[in-house]
């Protein structure tokens, strides 16, 4: 078996190196698939908030280079991590529409390194948390520009504030790649845009206010780019559009709602986080393991069934700092998760991959957090991201194959029927 892996692995960067070579594409989203090349694309992937914070500093790009090649060497595809940093110490936005060259370049090599190892960014333009400044610090942006704002929340309300984040939109979108010359907008290297990293509005439980934002935004953000898929960052609770699945939500209300934030039209495709171990820290393993089982078959089911548009488990993990940790908890989080995607993608289903959190590189030390994987270090985790990436490449080369035959036999068809001129009646070759 370590063979076969072995050699999917090398065969599987050839191909990556093929396709950035040959100049890659959009990747698309088509009722419940991305496509890619014509063909469902299903990936591997994971979660590096700190890719741009890194690059900024030239002297830290190895760290950069070294994820991305530890990823690729795995067969991992997709990597979700942030273009955003309001306020504080070193920012990329210092304050509103005014931005930090050298952060913004450390983006620019992000997107440029992801390229070379071809690998698609999901990239995050806002958070909902303090850390990296977040929708707070455009609310005490506003508030010193004299808005009377009362509530973190009223960043989804007020339009001074909803300025400024449409004008952070405008900045990355239209973003001048100083490394490889490609405007954001135009580089399929991004894969997709997410409106901000779990939104919540818990001053609202009704979730009209999230729905009216992401309403207002996904049209702003398409009325700039066309090119790139855009999701809005939901941890995947259940609202009142589904009162019927809202006893799976695990005890609290934050204002969204799965299915309708989902069914907004400029929104292309679904994402659930889930962390069990968080959410249920009162609960033993199994109980946690059983919660996600069902949590991510009734998004699974939804996105196939009631939106019609893919699904991707954006954000999982297991943390090391949990009471009576070992890898083979997390090894079996994450086997459930994998397995979920798996008999979803091989039937043809909305699950198109997931993202776990999160990849560090070596000496970074500092950025741990429980959640934390260098996969040069924890073998047996490795191994199953490995297999994992190895099962959705085989189904992508099935539909590849599958689609290859498609166009052969419509080709044959043509040319028995005469459809490609000269050769109308006559017979072809020896």
């Amino acid at each position: 078996m370590k063979q076969n892996l072995a050699l999917f692995l090398f065969l599987l960067l050839v191909q990556q190196k093929w396709l950035v070579a040959k100049g890659d594409t959009f990747i698309r989203s088509r009722g419940i698939h991305f496509m890619l090349n014509g063909s469902p694309f299903y990936a591997n992937g994971f979660n590096a908030y700190w890719l741009m914070y890194e690059a900024s500093d030239p002297s830290q790009r190895p760290k950069v280079s070294a994820a991305f090649r530890q990823a690729a060497s795995h067969g991992l595809t997709i990597a979700r991590t942030w273009a955003f940093s309001d306020g504080g110490y070193n920012p990329l936005q210092y304050s509103p529409g005014s931005y930090n060259e050298q952060m913004f370049k450390g983006l620019d090599f992000v997107v440029a390194e992801a390229r070379s190892y071809g690998i698609k960014l999901i990239l995050s333009l806002a958070n909902n948390y303090e850390s990296f400044g977040g929708k707070k610090q455009y609310v005490n942006w506003a508030r010193s520009r004299g808005q009377y704002l009362t509530s973190d929340d009223d960043f989804f309300r007020n339009s001074v504030v909803k300025g400024f984040y449409k004008s952070h939109i405008t900045t990355v979108l239209n973003r001048y790649n100083t490394i490889t010359g490609v405007v954001y907008k135009n580089d399929p290297t991004i894969m997709a845009w997410e409106l901000m990293n779990e939104p919540r509005c818990t001053s609202d439980p009704s979730g009209r206010t999230i729905q009216a934002w992401i309403m207002e935004m996904a049209s702003y953000v398409k009325s700039i780019d066309r090119n790139h898929l855009l999701e809005a960052g939901l941890e995947g609770f259940y609202g009142q559009s589904s009162a019927w699945r809202t006893n799976l939500n695990p005890g609290f209300n934050i204002g969204t709602d799965f299915i309708a934030n989902n069914r907004i039209l400029c929104i292309d495709f679904a994402t659930v986080h889930s962390y069990p171990d968080q959410w249920l820290s009162n609960s033993n393993d199994q109980s946690q393991l059983s919660f996600l089982s069902n949590w991510l078959d009734a998004h699974i089911q939804d996105a196939q069934n009631i939106l019609h548009k893919p699904i991707l488990i954006a954000e999982f993990g297991k943390s090391g700092k949990d009471p009576g940790f070992s890898p083979s908890q997390r090894d079996r989080l994450f086997n459930t998760v994998y397995s979920k995607i798996y008999a979803s993608a091989k039937r043809g289903g909305a699950a198109a991959g997931g993202l776990y959190w999160q990849l560090l590189a070596e000496g970074m030390d500092s950025f741990r957090d429980g959640y934390e994987l260098m996969l040069d270090d924890n073998s047996s985790t490795a191994n199953v991201i490995t297999q994992q990436a190895h099962k959705l490449y085989q189904i992508r080369k099935i539909f590849s194959r599958m689609r290859n035959l498609e166009m052969w036999k419509s080709a044959r068809a043509k040319r028995a029927q005469g459809g490609f001129g000269g050769n109308k009646g006559k017979r072809i070759g020896n």
